[in-house]
């Protein structure tokens, strides 16, 4: 592939982090008016995690880096990025980024935020990809964290049940070896804009500022129009999939392993069934953790890294969908 000085992307180290707390369906059945059995029929959801009052996104996503640093077998101070998909940050200012880097000690990197929801880590992937492509960086850690527990209306029944906490993360490397293991060999990224009201947080921000108007009316929570949400969200990540793919010149049965986004199993088996793909070549665990939003994508990638059930040279891709709307894929080569 190109010139033997030709800057390749590899993956050369991956975390995970989830609370120790466990929200089960029975939980939920003494908080809303709901049913295990109405949960894991819609959902495939059958618990999930769920961060302690103390717990903000940098806290989950800085043990998730931590873990991923000692995978790569590399020192906070080699990094010189740190980029951080989240939808619940500490606060908006400074960002997340900036408060994992200083819980790191990583002195030499900058940092920032990136918000594309459930596409973030992709998002993030892409942009860390940009920067090493340019030389302008050769390690970035790319973190995804989310605490959607702290955003989550407990009252509404739609969407509490759907809902966790977790935090991945992963370390990009630029390499001008020839054939490098993890090697990202293209990522595809698009935007919905006109689909924004269908999925969203209402207040907070300088649109509807916090008032008590805004705080009695529970416009600080997620708010989501379900059956929209899910046709497009087939749709967006079937035609990401596809795109992803062509733009490395990969075909489908090359495909060993699709990551899906972990929204709902009914989204996901649509997705596998549509593309031809057999239930072993999707990868699920939406129902241990729910939807973490960014976080989904990054557990799930670590989780697969970790299982050593992938071969040198096999085909990975991740694919996710989100709030704006996003969407987006990242193929790999293992």
């Amino acid at each position: 592939m190109g010139s033997n000085n030709e800057i390749k992307v590899t993956i050369i180290g991956t975390g995970s982090y989830l609370p120790e707390k466990v929200l089960t369906n029975r939980d939920l059945e003494r908080i809303v008016d709901t049913s295990d059995e109405w949960i894991v029929t819609r959902t495939g959801i059958k618990e999930r995690r769920i961060s302690s009052p103390e717990q903000a996104a940098s806290d989950l996503g800085t043990e998730a880096a931590k873990n991923a640093l000692e995978n790569a077998k590399i020192s906070p101070e080699e990094l010189d990025a740190i980029i951080v998909a989240t939808i619940t940050p500490d606060m908006f200012f400074p960002s997340t980024g900036c408060i994992i880097q200083n819980n790191l000690g990583a002195k030499k990197a900058f940092a920032l935020d990136l918000n594309a929801a459930c596409s973030g880590f992709i998002y993030a992937l892409a942009v860390a990809y940009s920067f090493l492509k340019a030389k302008l960086c050769s390690k970035i850690l790319v973190v995804a964290s989310e605490v959607l527990s702290k955003i989550t209306d407990w009252q509404d029944r739609n969407t509490c049940v759907l809902l966790g906490d977790g935090a991945g993360a992963a370390v990009l490397s630029a390499t001008t070896e020839k054939d490098p293991p993890k090697q990202i060999l293209s990522i595809f990224l698009a935007s919905q804009g006109e689909y924004g009201d269908l999925l969203n947080m209402p207040a907070g921000g300088s649109r509807i500022p916090a008032s008590v108007e805004s705080v009695k009316n529970r416009l600080h929570f997620l708010k989501m129009k379900g059956k929209e949400v899910f046709r497009i969200a087939v749709i967006s990540m079937l035609e990401a999939a596809r795109r992803g793919l062509e733009m490395c010149n990969t075909s489908l049965d090359k495909l060993k392993l699709l990551i899906p986004h972990q929204a709902n199993i009914r989204i996901i088996n649509a997705i596998g069934e549509r593309l031809g793909l057999s239930s072993e070549q999707v990868y699920v665990n939406v129902d241990r953790y729910g939807n973490m939003s960014a976080a989904t994508v990054a557990v799930a990638l670590d989780e697969v890294t970790k299982s050593n059930k992938l071969n040198r040279g096999d085909i990975v891709e991740l694919v996710a969908f989100g709030a704006g709307f996003t969407s987006g894929s990242c193929v790999i080569q293992w």
